[in-house]
């Protein structure tokens, strides 16, 4: 397991009206971003997610549009269009709205005969976020044509229930339209009649005696944010549910509390109860972990709020990774604690999510470059490179209003 995570030396806690600039050596960068005071530190943030926004946008798309091999929020375009998108909410530039809506429609035609139907790996992503984009650019013909698109969507049998190619992953492009354009802009009938076939197949699946709710993925019962209970559980706490449906969410989250490992960290899935390696956002402590801190908003209940501090210690302790995206990689791990700090106001977890965020900015790039960190197998995308990372940045300027992409609200 060690070989996937840099040991963490930073402290635990450094504070920022302390003036450490007299206290470090020259080379020791890392501590002087730690003891830089927020606002200094913000800057740097919003200039370094900007420059990384326009390197990302020149590799992708360049001047004038590339041949599409990929079009996903995931690993594609979609994803550089997302990132435009971020960049304009934080600098109100214009340009950047409607070069995200040239570069969705790219995706739009490169979609049209995709089967996956999610935010993250399907059309359903296409459709929503241009549909959003389209409000902003004041195009209501454009965004008329997105969402007759999202609604000609069709989920068959054979969908499973999981984030990125399931009903889970629809169902979060349907919130994410409904939050960013209105409720009802998608109706609550399409709504309630995923929550009830998510619902409907968990309990199919569940034994006597265990989890109240359980799902499948090629064969495989994952607990992880990609693929398994803990993302599907996310997305359903963000639905109006009815009450024995809220008991079985609690009840599958108590029972994943009640079978972690002794080091805090969770099983990649009901077949892989022994090896605690992973301390990714996909399996691991770190996607359950905001799935615990929404349970904790949703429920009021300490049990989750005492259950993902233990697991975002098993981040802090492991989980800076090797790779700087976000699906399993630093930049996804830092959110862990910016959701920590937006619930319970304690600086500790801001300090935890600036620290992540200054090792990348003060390392990544050196790191990549030696090879002693892993740049993704698509080292400019949204999931696996440094789009992600970018958006972290970005996300920081203000950490109060941060999300993890097409995860959180």
């Amino acid at each position: 397991m060690a070989d996937r995570f840099f040991p963490n030396l930073m402290p635990s806690f450094v504070r920022e009206d302390i003036q450490e600039e007299d206290k470090v050596t020259d080379e020791d960068s890392l501590m002087k971003l730690l003891s830089t005071p927020y606002t200094s530190l913000s800057k740097q943030f919003h200039r370094s997610g900007l420059d990384l926004k326009e390197k990302i946008v020149m590799e992708t798309w360049g001047l004038s549009g590339q041949a599409m091999h990929d079009f996903t929020l995931y690993s594609g375009n979609l994803g550089t269009a997302l990132l435009l998108y971020k960049s304009y909410q934080v600098t109100s530039n214009e340009s950047d709205l409607f070069l995200c809506l040239e570069i969705v429609k790219a995706c739009d035609s490169a979609s049209l005969a995709s089967r996956d139907v999610t935010f993250i790996c399907g059309r359903a992503g296409v459709c929503a976020l241009g549909a959003v984009a389209a409000k902003h650019a004041n195009d209501e013909a454009l965004q008329s044509y997105y969402l007759s698109q999202l609604q000609g969507i069709k989920l068959s049998r054979n969908h499973p229930d999981e984030l990125l190619y399931g009903r889970s992953g629809f169902l979060w492009a349907c919130l994410f339209l409904n939050k960013h354009m209105g409720q009802g802009t998608v109706p609550n009938t399409t709504i309630r009649a995923v929550v009830n076939e998510i619902i409907k197949n968990g309990r199919a699946l569940a034994k006597k005696g265990g989890s109240p709710l359980m799902y499948e993925w090629y064969g495989e019962r994952y607990w992880g944010a990609a693929h398994g209970l803990a993302g599907i559980m996310h997305v359903l706490l963000d639905v109006e549910l009815k009450p024995d449906e809220l008991e079985d969410i609690k009840g599958t989250l108590k029972y994943m509390i009640n079978n972690c490992f002794p080091s805090g960290n969770y099983p990649i899935s009901e077949e892989d109860r022994k090896r605690d390696v992973l301390v990714h956002w996909c399996h691991g402590a770190p996607g359950i972990a905001l799935t615990l801190v929404k349970a904790a908003k949703v429920f009021g209940d300490k049990e989750f709020l005492d259950a993902a501090i233990n697991a975002a210690e098993v981040v802090w302790n492991s989980g800076l990774l090797k790779r700087v995206g976000i699906c399993h990689g630093i930049s996804g791990n830092a959110y862990v604690f910016i959701s920590l700090y937006q619930l319970t106001g304690n600086i500790e977890f801001l300090y935890k999510a600036k620290a992540f965020t200054c090792f990348l900015l003060d390392r990544a790039q050196k790191l990549t470059s030696a090879g002693e960190m892993h740049g993704g197998d698509s080292p400019y995308s949204m999931f696996e490179g440094m789009g992600g990372m970018a958006y972290l940045f970005l996300d920081m300027i203000d950490p109060s209003k941060a999300r993890f992409p097409a995860y959180e609200l």
